[in-house]
């Protein structure tokens, strides 16, 4: 790990010395990855949403088993077990707790009593507002070129907008891949960039070798929003499958659909009843419809099928626009160096135009 060359606001609040995040990609960012990326001197973030509780205790545990560094878990805030979750990372020490949709108060009230760092993902300034007043210690935002769940705006005018709105620490995701997007972004007003498809793309990453090589194949204009698989805005590869379901009826979707919320079911561990009570408070915090809920269990599966088991006829594949430009598989040691040393050069020949 190289010694720190840029300290921000994030750096401080976390105890990294890069401000550099990889972040929580359901069935991506596993023990391998974050503990990798914690030891290159970054923050790795544990994705627990396809996790049960049982599978999350022993990641935690694994990853402190391979690194000593500061780390955080991503959970889902509107899931039934959160408050549950929430306690298991009090009680193996997790630095930062990630959410992708905002915690209630007291669950940010509860965490920052046990000094674990607050950052919960964010689409708009005016959300960014909401849990900062709630005592969120920083923010993630992600623009539309980001992979996975994603809005419309990007990340250039989205972040000035939440930078104006908060003055907690901000960080910046979608589009970023090396040191001259950290620089920039730094430039900006962030502390820091989150990156996924970048840190998915690394020899540290579990994701099977013919799927990243699949990836590295793709170029920018290869992916596309669709709301065909969980009825949400979400960033993907351009596939066959992904062409065939932009392409069918939802009467056609509704069989594959109950497949897979079986099959999730299943895999999960959860009941019907745990089912149906995730599902009203998704309905509650996301306002999804009752058809938009059953296509959120295709999610976990599909994403399963592609990034786990390699089967790109049966599985989707999350991505950022980031794809068209990446070429290769460093390690995240490697991939870290080279960006936190290019973004600080980048910065020392940006200031020699101030006169």
């Amino acid at each position: 790990m190289i010694e720190q060359q840029i300290r921000t606001a994030f750096t401080d609040l976390v105890g990294v010395p890069h401000p550099v995040v990889q972040t929580g990609m359901g069935w991506v960012s596993g023990p391998r990855l974050v503990s990798g990326t914690a030891e290159a001197g970054g923050l790795g973030i544990l994705a627990s949403a396809t996790m049960t509780f049982a599978e999350l205790e022993q990641a935690i545990i694994e990853v402190k088993g391979r690194t000593d560094k500061p780390f955080g878990v991503n959970l889902r805030a509107d899931a039934a077990d959160a408050p549950d979750r929430c306690q298991l990372l009090i009680d193996h020490g997790v630095k930062v707790a990630s959410f992708a949709l905002a915690p209630k108060p007291e669950l940010i009230a509860k965490l920052k009593e046990h000094d674990i760092v607050v950052m919960p993902s964010i689409g708009a300034a005016k959300h960014a507002v909401k849990v900062a007043s709630w005592g969120a210690d920083a923010v993630m935002v992600q623009g539309g070129e980001g992979g996975g769940h994603t809005g419309a705006v990007p990340t250039t005018l989205l972040l000035p907008t939440v930078l104006d709105a908060v003055d907690i620490p901000v960080i910046a995701a979608g589009g970023f891949f090396d040191g001259r997007g950290l620089a920039a972004a730094l430039s900006y007003g962030a502390a820091g960039v989150g990156m996924g498809t970048r840190f998915l793309l690394t020899r540290d990453s579990a994701v099977p070798d013919a799927v990243k090589e699949l990836y590295l194949t793709k170029g920018l204009a290869d992916t596309v929003v669709t709301t065909k698989v969980d009825g949400m805005p979400h960033r993907m590869l351009r596939t066959d499958l992904v062409d065939s379901l932009e392409e069918t009826s939802a009467v056609r979707r509704l069989g594959p659909t109950m497949r897979r919320t079986l099959e999730f079911k299943k895999s999960s561990g959860m009941s019907w009843t745990g089912l149906l009570k995730d599902g009203r408070a998704m309905k509650k915090a996301q306002g999804r419809t009752l058809g938009q809920m059953a296509l959120a269990a295709n999610t976990p599966t599909m994403l399963r099928a592609g990034l786990v088991e390699g089967d790109t006829s049966a599985g989707v594949l999350a991505s950022g626009q980031v794809v068209g430009v990446i070429d290769d598989l460093p390690s995240c040691a490697e991939l870290v160096e080279r960006i936190v040393v290019q973004a600080a050069a980048e910065l020392k020949r940006a200031s020699s135009y101030v006169v």
